[in-house]
C-alpha cells in the first residue's frame, strides 16, 4: 500500500505533525506595509523589497493636501535612496490610517533630517501618536542623529504596538511654529507571543525582591538595542521573516575585556523547539557567541559587560539569547555563571544545557528593570556575567549569543524620551562596575584602558586582588560579613537619618549590641529568611526583651532605597496592628533592623505547608480583622495615605497573644498628598499572586491596590492554599479565579478549608466570601475601603458567635447573599424598623433567643458605610461590634 493509493493519509500525517513542524518554520507576517513618503510612485529598495508611494496613498485619513512633498537636496554616501530621499512634511495635524488585522506590529520610522527646500529641519519638533500610545514627544530628528555614535545620516526608530482593531493610526503633531516630517513608514505583524507573554508566564523584576512583571498586549515597547553578540551586523532579509536588523556587539562591550569568539562554521545545526521557535532569532544568532576566554584564573577575576545608554525613568525588557554550540560543553554544571543587570543579581545561577536540555538548543530569559530619573535624561543601563563556581562546575566561565533591549510604556502610554544632547559621552565617562559574585564573595573594581593592552589588564586585576586579600587577612572577619551593598551610611541623606528621628521611636544599635543579642548571628537562633535576608531572634536589654533583628543578606535584591523606606515609615507609624519597629543598625557594610519579637509567626505558618494545627474560625476571623485595622489605619491614620503595597499572608505576623500586626513597609508608598489627586504613578511592586491587575495594567497605585491584595489573603484563610498552585487542574490553579467562580454559582464549600468542617457557621463563610469577593474586584472602583472590610468582618465574626450560640436553642439564621454591604443584625419582629426593600432576597433575617433580643432590638440596615463617617458611624450603630463592647478590640 502506498500513500498515493490513501490520499486521505497524507492529510492524516499533516495533521499529526502541524505541531511540531510549526516549531521549526519562518515567521510569514500576515501584514507589510511598506510607505515610501513623498515619492510618487512605487520603488524597489535595495533589499529587493518593493515600497508604496505615498502619492496616491489609500492610507490618508488627513487631506494630503494639507502637507508638502520634497525630494532631498542631498544624498549621503550611507542614503539609500528608498525610503529616504523623499519625505512628507506636515505643518499641521496629520494622521496615516493603516487597516491591519487585530494583534501586535513592529512600527518602523526612517528619518533622514537632511535640507528639504526652505525647511531647516534643525527646526522640526513634533510629536508621534500610535492609536493611544504615545511614541515620540516635542522630538528632534537633528538632535538625535547629531548625538549617535556612531554617527549616522538616516536612522531608523522600532516599535513594538497592538491593534486592538483593524486599523492603526499614526498622527504627527508638529510642535508650535514647528514642523514634522517622515521618510518612510514599515509596518509588519508579528506572532502574538513573541515579545509579551500574558498574566500566565511573569517575568523576573530584577530589583524587586522576586515579584513578577506581567507584560501582555496592552503594553507598547521601542526598540533600543537588537545585537548579534560575538557576531556581524545581520541586516533584515536575513532575519526570520521580520525584517528585524541585528548589530555587531563589539562597541558595547566594556573596556579591553571583549573575551573571546569561537569561530562560527556553518555545519553547526541549531535545534529550534516549541519554546524557542525558529522566528526567535535566526541561527546567525545562536550560532555565534562571546565568551570570557580560556583562562580560567582570569575569567575569576572580572565580568563579561556591555554597557548601553538608555532614557531614564522608564522601565526595561531586557532579552539574552543563550544557545551552547561548543562540542565540549554538553552537560549540566558544565558552565555556569550569574547575570547581573545595573549590578543586581537578575540570575544567580545560570546553567544554559539544564535550561535548554542540551547543545545547540536555543534559549532565551527575560528580565525586567526599573531605570530611575537621576541627573541627566540618559543613564546607563549594564548587562554583566561572572562564573558562579560554589556548585564546582567543570570550567569558570560565561557566555551570550544575543541581547535585545525594549522600553516599555509608562502609565500614561507613553514612550516618549527627551531629547539627547548633541554630543554624547564617551565610554571613559561612563562609571566603572563592579565585578559582582553573587552570595557576598569578594568584589574587586577594576578599570582596563582599552590602550593599555591585555598584560597591562591583567597586572591591575592581579594587583587590586592580591591588595584587597592581603587587607582582609590583617583585619580577621571582616570579609564573611562583607555585603554586596554599601554601607547605609553612605547613602545620600542618610547622616541625618538618625538625627531626624526621635531616640523613644528609632534606637540605632551599635553592631557589639547585634552580635551580642544574637551569639554572633548563630544559625540556631535564625527564625526565618525572605527577600531582605535572614531574621534571628535576640535578645536586648540584657537578655530581658526578645527582638526579631532581620539583617540583608548579600544576595538580596532589596537595598539602601527599601532599608530606608522601612525606617522612615515605621518609626513614625505606631499602631496595635502594625509590627513595632525598635531601631536599626548600619555598622560594617551591614543593613540590619530590629522589630518587637512576634512569637507566633506569619499568618502563612498557620494555614498551608506547616505542622502547627490549623487555626479554629474564630480565631482566622479574629486575625484578619485585626490586620485590616492595620491596614486601615495606614490609608486613614497619618497624615497621608500609606499604600503597603506587599499585603500577603507571609507580611501578617501573630504575638504571643495571636494579635494580628502588619510587617514589612520596605516598598510602602506614600499615596495622593491632595484631593485633586486620584493616585500614584509608579513602576510595579508587590508579590505574584497578591498583585491587583488594574495598578499593573496601568501602574497607578491606589489605596485599592491594598484592599485587592487583603482580599486574596481573606480566600487563603477561607481555603488554607497559596494563591497559585501550578499542577493543579486549570480552573482551580489561579486561587481567585476559582474562589470567585465558586462564589457566583454558588459552591463555595469546594473551596474552604476542610479542618474548618463543623466549625464555620454558613453564614459567616457566606459573609466572609461577600466581603473577599468585592475586594478582588478588577476594577478598583468596585472594591471596598479597608474601613468597610473591618466592619464586614466584624460583621461575619458576630454572624458566627450568633450561630454558635442559637446550636441549642434551635432558633434559625438565615442569610442572603445577594444583599452587598448588611451590617447590622435584626430580629425577625423589627422588620418594621427596616426601609422597605424592593426584593425580599435583599433582607438579611436572624431570629435570636430571648436573651440576645434586647441586645440587638435597636439595630437597624444601614447599607453600606462611607470610609469618611466609619468611625461615627460605629458609635451610632449600638453594642454590636467588638470595639464598641470591648474598647480595646479583640
Amino acid at each position: 500500500m502506498s500513500l498515493g493509493d490513501h490520499p486521505w493519509l497524507y492529510l492524516f500525517l499533516l495533521l499529526h505533525l502541524l505541531p511540531s513542524i510549526t516549531g521549526f518554520l519562518q515567521y510569514i507576517p500576515t501584514d507589510l506595509i511598506l510607505l515610501d513618503c513623498g515619492a510618487s510612485s512605487s520603488m524597489t529598495s535595495q533589499d529587493g523589497r518593493n515600497w508604496y508611494g505615498d502619492a496616491h496613498s489609500k492610507f490618508y485619513a488627513t487631506n494630503p493636501e494639507t502637507s508638502f512633498v520634497f525630494t532631498a537636496s542631498e544624498q549621503k554616501p550611507s542614503v539609500t535612496q528608498v525610503p529616504c530621499m523623499t519625505a512628507r512634511i506636515f505643518q499641521s495635524k496629520f494622521t496615516y490610517a493603516f487597516p491591519v488585522s487585530p494583534g501586535p506590529k513592529f512600527v518602523r520610522l526612517y528619518f533622514y533630517p537632511a535640507t528639504y527646500s526652505n525647511f531647516d529641519i534643525s527646526k522640526s519638533f513634533f510629536s508621534l501618536n500610535a492609536n493611544n500610545y504615545t511614541l515620540l514627544k516635542n522630538f528632534s530628528a537633528s538632535l538625535t542623529i547629531s548625538a549617535m555614535k556612531p554617527s549616522k545620516a538616516c536612522f531608523i526608530k522600532e516599535y513594538i504596538v497592538t491593534a486592538w482593531e483593524n486599523q492603526l493610526n499614526l498622527t504627527f503633531s508638529p510642535s508650535p511654529s514647528s514642523f514634522a516630517f517622515i521618510n518612510g513608514i514599515e509596518i509588519v505583524s508579528m506572532p502574538n507571543n513573541l515579545y509579551g507573554r500574558g498574566n500566565d508566564n511573569p517575568l523576573t523584576y530584577v530589583g524587586s525582591d522576586g515579584n513578577p512583571f506581567y507584560l501582555d498586549s496592552t503594553t507598547a515597547l521601542e526598540t533600543f538595542y537588537r545585537l548579534n553578540v560575538g557576531g556581524e551586523d545581520i541586516s533584515g532579509v536575513n532575519d526570520t521573516g521580520m525584517h528585524r536588523t541585528w548589530l555587531d556587539d563589539t562597541v558595547y562591550v566594556f573596556g579591553g575585556q571583549l573575551g573571546s569568539i569561537p569561530s562560527y562554521t556553518p555545519d553547526i545545526k541549531i535545534k529550534y523547539t516549541r519554546k524557542t521557535p525558529a522566528y526567535t532569532a535566526p541561527e546567525l544568532v545562536y550560532g555565534t557567541m562571546r565568551l570570557m576566554g580560556s583562562n580560567q584564573s582570569v575569567n575569576l577575576n572580572y565580568n563579561l559587560t556591555w554597557y548601553f545608554s538608555v532614557d531614564a525613568g522608564f522601565t526595561y525588557l531586557v532579552r539574552l539569547h543563550f544557545c551552547q554550540f561548543i562540542p565540549e560543553v554538553t552537560l549540566p554544571n558544565q558552565v555556569v555563571f550569574t547575570i547581573f543587570i545595573n549590578n543586581q543579581t537578575a540570575e544567580a545561577i545560570a546553567d544554559v544545557i539544564l535550561w535548554a536540555g542540551g547543545n545547540s538548543v536555543p534559549f532565551y530569559k527575560d528580565y525586567v528593570v526599573w531605570i530611575p530619573n537621576g541627573s541627566q535624561s540618559k543613564q546607563d543601563l549594564w548587562v554583566a556575567l561572572h562564573p558562579y563556581m560554589e556548585q564546582k562546575p567543570e570550567h569558570a566561565n560565561a557566555f551570550l549569543n544575543g541581547l535585545e533591549i525594549f522600553k516599555l510604556n509608562n502609565s500614561g502610554g507613553s514612550l516618549a524620551g527627551s531629547n539627547p544632547e548633541p554630543v554624547s559621552a564617551s565610554p571613559e565617562q561612563h562609571p566603572v562596575p563592579k565585578i559582582m559574585k553573587h552570595k557576598g564573595s569578594l568584589q574587586v573594581v577594576v578599570v582596563i584602558g582599552v590602550v593599555f593592552g591585555g598584560t597591562f589588564a591583567l597586572s591591575s586585576i592581579l594587583w587590586v586582588f592580591f591588595h584587597q586579600r592581603k587587607r582582609e587577612l590583617r583585619e580577621p572577619g571582616t570579609r564573611e560579613h562583607k555585603s554586596s551593598w554599601r554601607p547605609f551610611s553612605y547613602a545620600s541623606s542618610s547622616a541625618t537619618i538618625a538625627l531626624s528621628l526621635p531616640t523613644d521611636l528609632c534606637r540605632k544599635f551599635k553592631m557589639a549590641e547585634i552580635r551580642a543579642s544574637t551569639r554572633n548571628f548563630d544559625d540556631e537562633n535564625v527564625i526565618g529568611s525572605g527577600g531582605f535576608g535572614t531574621v534571628y531572634k535576640g535578645y536586648i536589654e540584657n537578655g530581658s526583651i526578645p527582638v526579631a533583628i532581620k539583617r540583608l543578606d548579600s544576595s538580596s535584591r532589596q537595598g539602601i532605597r527599601e532599608f530606608r523606606t522601612e525606617i522612615e515609615m515605621l518609626s513614625r507609624l505606631r499602631h496595635v496592628h502594625l509590627v513595632s519597629l525598635i531601631g536599626y543598625c548600619d555598622e560594617q557594610d551591614d543593613m540590619i533592623l530590629v522589630y518587637e519579637f512576634m512569637a507566633n509567626g506569619t499568618l502563612r505558618d498557620h494555614l498551608y505547608k506547616t505542622k502547627n494545627p490549623p487555626l479554629p474560625w474564630k480565631q482566622r476571623l479574629e486575625i484578619c480583622i485585626g490586620a485590616a485595622r492595620g491596614l486601615h489605619y495606614l490609608h486613614t491614620g497619618a497624615k497621608h495615605i500609606i499604600i503597603h503595597r506587599d499585603v500577603k499572608s507571609s507580611n501578617i505576623l501573630l504575638d504571643s497573644n495571636w494579635a494580628a500586626k502588619v510587617s514589612d513597609f520596605g516598598i510602602s508608598k506614600t499615596g495622593p498628598t491632595s484631593e485633586s489627586q486620584t493616585h500614584v504613578s509608579t513602576n510595579v511592586r508587590g508579590s505574584f499572586g497578591y498583585l491587583d491587575p488594574e495598578y499593573y495594567r496601568r501602574q497607578q497605585l491606589t489605596e485599592k491596590s491594598d484592599v485587592y491584595s487583603f482580599g486574596v489573603v481573606l480566600f487563603e484563610v477561607l481555603s488554607a492554599r497559596a494563591p497559585v498552585i501550578s499542577y493543579l487542574p486549570k480552573e482551580q490553579v489561579n486561587l481567585i479565579d476559582w474562589a470567585r467562580n465558586c462564589y457566583r454559582t454558588g459552591t463555595l464549600d469546594q473551596i474552604i478549608d476542610p479542618q474548618l468542617k463543623g466549625d464555620i457557621a454558613p453564614v459567616s463563610s457566606n459573609k466572609f466570601a461577600e466581603i473577599a469577593e468585592s475586594c478582588v474586584r478588577d476594577q478598583a472602583i468596585e472594591r471596598p475601603t479597608m474601613g468597610d472590610v473591618v466592619w464586614s468582618l466584624e460583621f461575619a465574626l458576630q454572624l458566627q458567635e450568633t450561630a454558635e450560640k442559637n446550636v441549642n436553642t434551635g432558633d434559625i439564621l438565615s442569610y442572603s447573599q445577594k444583599g452587598s454591604f448588611v451590617h447590622e443584625m435584626i430580629t425577625s419582629d423589627d422588620k418594621a424598623l427596616l426601609p422597605k426593600a424592593e426584593n425580599d432576597d435583599e433582607v438579611f433575617t436572624c431570629k435570636f433567643s430571648s436573651s440576645q433580643k434586647s441586645a440587638s432590638s435597636s439595630a437597624v440596615s444601614t447599607g453600606e458605610r462611607s470610609s469618611g463617617n466609619y468611625d461615627s458611624d460605629r458609635v451610632r450603630s449600638g453594642a454590636v461590634f467588638s470595639e464598641l463592647m470591648n474598647p480595646h478590640g479583640r
